[in-house]
């Protein structure tokens, strides 16, 4: 996708102009220790000095793998400082799905935390990697950064890049196939911050980042914007409610960016009633359809959510609904950004009326460029319009707003009816007694599908199928309401929050 509008600034001269205007500024604070942007940016230089002198060349690639740490962040911009591309890895992926991806990426130079340096080493053999480094320690055949850093000679300046070039790639979690990486340039990046910045003042103090960074989301709905208007960043190494909710309160926290799952556990946490949450401007919450009484728990306490649909492919905004319309237009994923478009489509790519349900389809300079060495799954993709075909099926009301039904592989088709799981789920999540669900299509022979309602319950609770089936033809046809209940103790979940339901699928027709 085109981003020629955009001026020629890449990630590495935006984070060292923003040194210059606020270097006394406190930039990141992880574990109690907190750099100013002056700090941020010398370190940058230094790690750029590093990689140049490893042989890091303008395009080459440059992968992470571990938990948040501020040396992502450092390594990201260090990449743009010297043309250079970079690829962070899923950290709770297996040795051999993160040897598929730094081979099919190219790693020239990998870095990891301590804690996956025994992941790297388990394939090495097949790794095409050059050159190891890691955060802390040495080792075999690893070569410890911090050393490294104190006697390098800082570059200056950066390179010049275009909005067209690419500045990492993000492998996708998709739930079948092999991941495909989506080339996100400068221009993207730039472009969705802009987006951001019109619609939605929700950046106005500190923000606290426990989405994993390798996550679009966690990545680059606060955390780059507000490194970049020169916001102070609460990094954490990984989600943690209890923590959260004290951090929120000891640093004053104005915004932060999660899955619904991960506001549903600070919800149910011991410390959620008794936590200050007064700082907080509005949370912003994405990567599923958010539960009507999840919303409606934060706003007894005074929070409102600032709801946003997009994915990795688009940077990821691709509408948003502002927290003053949050309750008006509750179950909305909002308006598409001041310079995106998105449009509803039927099986043959055309435009569909408001009120009927379709592909969502998104076209704007925050769409990504393509799939690393995939030109056919671009081509798939990406329609010669420059339309990006999301998967995901929704539509638009009669005032424009866009409402998500569920994904176009997730679609239940029972009895001749379509069906859509989120649809089921939002109603059952109401019930006292459920914690989490996720409603699957299962084969029936009368049906062709039937609808199973998967759910976690809460201690001590009980619920039987007709007592579920009772409380939800309330509010839903018959063809809609489950005729299968099972009880699990949790439910899969990918690192983004995001339910696998072909997992689920898999062991109930296992069992």
């Amino acid at each position: 996708m085109s981003t020629s509008l955009a001026v020629d600034i890449g990630l590495g001269q935006l984070i060292l102009k923003r040194a210059e205007l606020t270097p006394g500024h406190r930039a990141v604070t992880f574990e109690g220790h907190t750099r100013t942007f002056f700090e941020m940016a010398e370190r940058v230089r230094r790690i750029a000095s590093v990689l140049k002198q490893g042989g890091v060349c303008r395009g080459d690639r440059v992968g992470y793998i571990g938990l948040n740490h501020p040396v992502f962040l450092e390594l990201l911009y260090a990449c743009g400082c010297l043309g250079a591309i970079f690829v962070p890895l899923n950290f709770r992926l297996t040795g051999p799905e993160a040897c598929f991806i730094a081979n099919d990426a190219g790693i020239h130079t990998l870095l990891a935390d301590d804690a996956l340096r025994p992941l790297v080493d388990q394939t090495r053999s097949d790794l095409c990697c050059r050159r190891y480094l890691s955060i802390e320690s040495a080792g075999e055949q690893w070569q410890s950064l911090e050393p490294l850093l104190q006697v390098a000679i800082p570059v200056v300046g950066s390179e010049r890049v275009a909005a067209d070039d690419v500045a990492l790639i993000m492998y996708t979690s998709g739930t079948t196939g092999l991941p495909k990486g989506a080339m996100l340039t400068h221009g993207n990046i730039f472009w969705n911050s802009v987006n951001t910045a019109f619609g939605e003042d929700s950046m106005s103090g500190t923000t606290l980042t426990c989405a994993p960074l390798f996550h679009i989301g966690g990545l680059n709905v606060t955390t780059l914007l507000s490194l970049a208007r020169g916001i102070e960043v609460i990094l954490h190494r990984s989600f943690d409610p209890g923590l959260v909710l004290a951090d929120i309160q000891r640093y004053n926290v104005c915004t932060m960016f999660g899955a619904p799952t991960m506001y549903l556990m600070m919800a149910q946490h011991e410390r959620f009633n008794t936590t200050d949450l007064s700082s907080i401007d509005t949370v912003i919450v994405g990567g599923a359809p958010v539960p009507v009484p999840l919303i409606e728990i934060y706003g007894e306490r005074g929070v409102t959510f600032c709801q946003g649909y997009g994915l990795t492919e688009t940077a990821p905004f691709a509408s948003i609904l502002s927290a003053d319309l949050a309750i008006s237009k509750i179950g909305s994923a909002g308006c598409p950004p001041l310079f995106t478009d998105v449009r509803i489509v039927d099986a043959n790519n055309q435009p569909l009326p408001h009120g009927e349900r379709g592909e969502v389809c998104i076209k704007g300079p925050n769409v990504m460029k393509g799939y690393w060495n995939r030109a056919e799954a671009t081509a798939e993709a990406i329609d010669p319009m420059g339309w990006f075909h999301s998967g995901d099926i929704g539509y638009f009301d009669d005032d424009g707003f866009l409402f998500l039904c569920d994904r176009l592989k997730d679609m239940i088709i029972t009895g001749g009816e379509n069906v859509y799981p989120a649809e089921i789920e939002s109603v059952l999540y109401a019930h006292s007694a459920i914690i989490e669900v996720a409603v699957i299509g299962v084969p029936d022979e009368k049906w062709g599908e039937a609808l199973a309602a998967v759910v976690v319950l809460a201690p001590e609770s009980h619920l039987d199928l007709q007592q579920l089936r009772d409380f939800a033809e309330q509010k839903l046809a018959r063809y809609k309401l489950p005729t299968q209940l099972h009880e699990v103790k949790m439910l899969p979940r990918n690192p983004a929050g995001k339910v696998q339901k072909f997992i689920i699928k898999e062991q109930l027709m296992q069992a």
